[in-house]
């Protein structure tokens, strides 16, 4: 039983916090969470974090999980909206860069901390306050680079001895 000031980690940003943060007990044991981001990462997909009996989970290994994902803004930001979304994205768990030039948008972050759904939901809120419609601006840019991405996965790329071949991203 941890008692007094004692402390656990949160499987999925091994921030140690204290044991009744939001809690949950799954499979018969008790996590804690250092926020609810984290603790919807977890729940979305347990296993990650944990593992199964005689298999270590990746986040146990050591292991992350970088994405980049570069977005085309219909509107260039300002330096102030700029600096406003930047600073949304980074007080994410698992943001480790946002680079903002022109009409892009570049996030790099951990698959294993944060989700596109959660980087979605945070640009749109971020948009919203910045107001002038920014939070569906940056929501479709979100979506279209999802849509982007995928088609481009698909296309065929010229290969040895003329036979096509599928790109992988």
């Amino acid at each position: 039983m941890i008692t007094g000031g004692e402390k656990v980690k949160d499987p999925v940003c091994q921030m140690l916090v204290p044991p009744d943060q939001y809690a949950i007990n799954y499979q018969g044991i008790d996590f804690a969470f250092c926020s609810q981001q984290c603790k919807a990462r977890f729940l979305a997909n347990p296993h990650l974090y944990i593992g199964v009996p005689g298999e270590p989970a990746p986040k146990q290994e050591g292991q992350e999980v970088l994405k980049r994902r570069r977005l085309r803004l219909e509107t260039p930001l300002s330096d102030t909206e700029a600096r406003q979304v930047t600073e949304q994205l980074l007080a994410m768990m698992g943001v480790y860069a946002v680079d903002i030039a022109a009409d892009e948008l570049v996030i790099t972050y951990d698959l294993l901390q944060a989700t596109t759904k959660q980087i979605e939901a945070t640009l749109q809120q971020a948009g919203g306050r910045l107001g002038a419609g920014w939070g569906e601006k940056l929501r479709r840019a979100f979506v279209h680079y999802l849509e982007e991405n995928e088609v481009e996965s698909r296309e065929l790329q010229p290969g040895l001895h003329g036979r096509g071949v599928h790109r992988h991203n």
